[in-house]
């Protein structure tokens, strides 16, 4: 089950926060626009910073430490800290600022993604602790700090997506 899980998890929140943008009628609340904006700003913090300190300690995945040979992961890059904890924490935790029962679903998300890294022994708990850290510290990074270039992105892609999608709300 986790080993299906592990090949579409990352798609799968992506395509959940893409989601959230058409649930915003083109001209009206920007509250799911805003939401996925950050979503994605968020993500994209988490994921530098993981980069940043997977190069900096460079610590083996637990599959490779115990001479352990499953194919639900191959990868050989550092295991500290999980970048799919990360990301997928990052989304959730932006998401929540927005909205606390989205933010919730969004959540289990994140966790059933951080739990399946660690049931295919690519991670070692405080792998995915410290993926969950920095997703709650980019999310609140890009929610605190950063409100006004999410909503000038936002603007941004309004202007090509809103024609596109008015439409569909008619």
């Amino acid at each position: 089950m986790f080993s299906d899980i592990e090949k579409v998890s990352i798609p799968l929140m992506v395509v959940m926060t893409a989601a959230l943008w058409f649930f915003s009628r083109p001209g009206g609340d920007r509250k799911w626009k805003l939401a996925c904006g950050s979503g994605f700003a968020a993500a994209a913090l988490a994921y530098v910073v993981a980069f940043v300190i997977h190069h900096a300690w460079a610590r083996p995945r637990p599959y490779m430490t115990h001479h352990i040979s499953h194919p639900w992961s191959n990868t050989t890059d550092a295991s500290f800290p999980s970048d799919h904890a990360s990301v997928s924490y990052a989304i959730a935790f932006a998401v929540l600022a927005f909205d606390p029962i989205a933010g919730a679903i969004f959540l289990v998300a994140a966790t059933t993604i951080a739990v399946g890294r660690l049931f295919i022994g690519a991670h070692y708990p405080s792998d995915v602790i410290m993926g969950l850290v920095i997703g709650l510290l980019a999310a609140g990074v890009v929610v605190r700090l950063l409100p006004r270039f999410v909503s000038w992105v936002v603007s941004q892609v309004e202007r090509v997506s809103d024609p596109l999608v008015r439409p569909l709300w008619r």
